[in-house]
């Protein structure tokens, strides 16, 4: 194990520390003053059952940054193995819903669909971050479906292979 301290010179081996820990991939979508809105994210986390709250954290450097910080409605959707190519679909244009299995929810925000789980949020606090922001959503509505999670590790996409 190699010990280092993170700053501008071991910045490759900080994320490269971070990459060891997979997490599942969720598209983010909200509506924008351009239209329907997406981005690939993996900074999402549960944060309280009571009331029901999440997080995800956007990139500021992120070109959609400014659309979805201003977004008072949004939706978080759990993406699931079979759903890689929606995940790269997003990662390379936001406002392109072409061909993708959607629909509008409340508040105009598009919902996808076929995802292992969706929740959908009104924005309940924003947070500094550092060079991303901190959204936390209050959730008003949830589903649930069914499959296996979509992982990111190692700046790879993977998938679970459990004993179950």
């Amino acid at each position: 194990m190699t010990r280092f301290t993170p700053g501008p010179d071991t910045a490759r081996d900080f994320r490269d520390a971070l990459g060891q820990f997979a997490t599942g991939v969720t598209i983010v979508t909200c509506l924008s003053e351009a239209g329907p809105l997406g981005i690939t994210a993996n900074s999402f986390a549960s944060v309280s059952l009571d009331p029901p709250l999440v997080l995800w954290s956007p990139a500021r450097a992120s070109k959609r940054f400014s659309a979805f910080e201003a977004a008072e409605h949004y939706a978080i959707h759990i993406i699931g193995e079979d759903q890689i190519d929606v995940c790269g679909h997003f990662v390379k244009n936001g406002t392109d819903f072409d061909g993708l299995d959607w629909h509008e929810g409340a508040h105009g925000v598009p919902l996808l669909d076929g995802c292992l789980a969706r929740f959908e949020c009104t924005r309940h606090a924003i947070h500094d971050g550092g060079d991303h922001a901190i959204i936390v959503g209050r959730v008003t509505a949830a589903a649930i479906g069914q499959g296996n999670p979509l992982l990111f590790a190692k700046g790879a996409y993977g998938r679970f292979t459990g004993a179950g």
